[in-house]
């Protein structure tokens, strides 16, 4: 079974890039009773700390950097043409929608009300709508170094994540744009990061049951008390609803993964039955933090609509009072016809006879075969030339991307075959994100919705980095020859990003140069 290894021997941080091996052999005499169960993290503490905020400030001077270029003459582009009006409309009203008239609002309130916090913040303008996009994919980066230090229990590879995070194409050109799908990306991820502390405290309580002789008191093992962290993961998944519904995927991929966690911890223990231990105890809980808080946070996001009288459909109860079967009151009767129509339109939001020209399927995401136009003028100046061209492309690194499914392949046997959690975890994570989208393939899909990917994505490769790089107790030439080969990678990737900047960020380049971006046929 793979385990966690805390700190052993005095080691440094880096020793645990490796947690996945089984323990060394107690020695006679040692009073570690389970090191199984054993999650202490690495004693860097204000160095983690130090370098998080480093690489989270590079990372926002990168998302802000000329936030405000690529506009349609000032105004949005692409689907910013959905959103940023809709946020001001909702700024405009006190927080909620009132067009019934255009009846295009085809998804839940909370990513429009962040767009609309920055519109209130600067302004009607480019700065304005993407603001909140740009902070939010920042904090994207903060998270993902607390994650993978975490998870791998080394600081280096845990700043090894954020810079391949900052360097990633689509969360850089997500993070740029007044979209919805950064600020779900946002909260999955800070689930994610929650379950994982949850992980973590439930051994440690675990461990502490072990030591102090209480494991027995019960056949199925000790009640866990009330878990924070795991109710802070289901407050998370309920804003990811709240921006858009697919969210609905990470509560059942998440929830089984916490009780599943919650088994294996008890089996560590040495439950006798820890999986029916885990049904027992941990379920119904799980239901509550992961289920039950998810869909009350989701109303939640709705308070405004029903406060309001005039917001989209807010009384249409009263023209259509087959809905809800008249046992829910008003206000939710309402709600549901809402929600019935915006369900209406994603079920008949399918690819016309002639696709949209940027259309893509899931199948092409992995890679990223078929990136995004979302901004294009040619005849500008500004390149040294008389005629110039401007573009903005959501393209996935290929330095990153193009390694996913080799990266997903390695996961599946270390997860399978080593029991290595953290991969299992980061593929319960990309597959929640990826495989429902399978379920109906005649829906429009467009390379954007593979946004929440990107952080798993990473961790995955960081995972595999860990292994390349070693542990410091590894033979000298071993360690420097793993340390090469990750910094040529890194390296790698940030030149790669370095030239995809000008058609990431909309600037002005040569027509030649442009043509030198599009590496592959179908990037045309």
């Amino acid at each position: 079974m793979s385990v966690l290894v805390p700190n052993p021997g005095g080691r440094s941080a880096d020793d645990l890039v490796h947690v996945g091996r089984t323990p060394p052999a107690r020695q006679p005499g040692e009073s570690d009773p389970l090191p199984l169960l054993d999650v202490t993290m690495p004693t860097d503490r204000l160095r983690g700390w130090l370098v998080t905020l480093a690489v989270a400030l590079i990372a926002g001077v990168v998302r802000l950097w000329d936030l405000g270029r690529a506009t349609n003459e000032g105004t949005p582009v692409f689907d910013e043409k959905h959103y940023v009006p809709q946020a001001w409309q909702m700024l405009r009203n006190g927080g909620y929608e009132d067009n019934p008239g255009y009846e295009l609002v085809a998804h839940p309130p909370v990513g429009k009300q962040l767009i609309a916090i920055g519109e209130w913040l600067l302004g009607y303008n480019p700065w304005g709508w993407r603001i909140a996009a740009a902070l939010s994919g920042t904090l994207m980066v903060l998270l993902i170094v607390r994650i993978a230090r975490r998870m791998t229990r080394s600081t280096l590879l845990g700043a090894l994540a954020g810079i391949l995070l900052i360097c990633d194409g689509v969360s850089h050109v997500q993070s740029r744009v007044g979209m919805l799908d950064i600020f779900q990306a946002m909260f999955l991820l800070a689930a994610f990061a929650c379950l994982l502390v949850d992980r973590d405290q439930v051994r440690s309580r675990m461990w502490q049951v072990c030591v102090e002789g209480r494991l027995g008191d019960s056949r199925w093992g000790p009640r866990l008390g009330f878990r924070w962290w795991r109710f802070g993961a289901g407050l998370m998944l309920g804003l990811a609803c709240g921006v858009k519904w697919n969210g609905i995927y990470y509560i059942m991929a998440f929830g089984l993964l916490s009780v599943i966690w919650d088994a294996l911890a008890r089996r560590a223990a040495g439950v006798p039955r820890p999986w029916r231990a885990a049904l027992l105890r941990d379920t119904a809980p799980a239901l509550w933090s992961l289920v039950a808080i998810p869909l009350l946070v989701y109303f939640g996001t709705w308070a405004l609509w029903f406060a309001s009288e005039t917001a989209t459909d807010r009384h249409a109860v009263l023209l259509h009072d087959d809905v809800g079967f008249g046992v829910l009151p008003d206000p939710l009767r309402s709600l549901l016809f809402y929600q019935l129509n915006v369900l209406d339109f994603h079920t008949h939001l399918v690819t016309p006879k002639e696709p949209h020209p940027w259309e893509s399927k899931p199948w092409a995401w992995p890679m990223g075969m078929r990136p995004m136009l979302y901004y294009y003028e040619s005849g500008l100046p500004g390149c040294g030339r008389a005629s110039c061209i401007e573009a903005t492309m959501l393209i996935g690194t290929p330095a990153m991307w193009w390694l996913a499914l080799p990266v997903a392949g390695w996961a599946v046997w270390r997860a399978t075959s080593r029991m290595d959690w953290r991969y299992a975890a980061v593929l319960v994570g990309y597959g929640a994100g990826y495989l429902p989208w399978f379920l109906n393939l005649d829906r429009q899909m467009y390379y954007f919705y593979a946004t929440p990917l990107a952080p798993f994505l990473v961790l995955g490769i960081v995972l595999v980095l860990g292994e390349v790089l070693g542990a410091s107790r590894d033979h000298f030439e071993r360690r420097r020859t793993g340390l090469l080969a990750v910094a040529l990678y890194v390296g790698l990737v940030v030149a790669n990003f370095i030239w995809l900047w000008p058609i990431l960020n909309g600037e002005p380049i040569t027509p030649e140069r442009w043509q030198a971006e599009l590496w592959l046929p179908s990037w045309r």
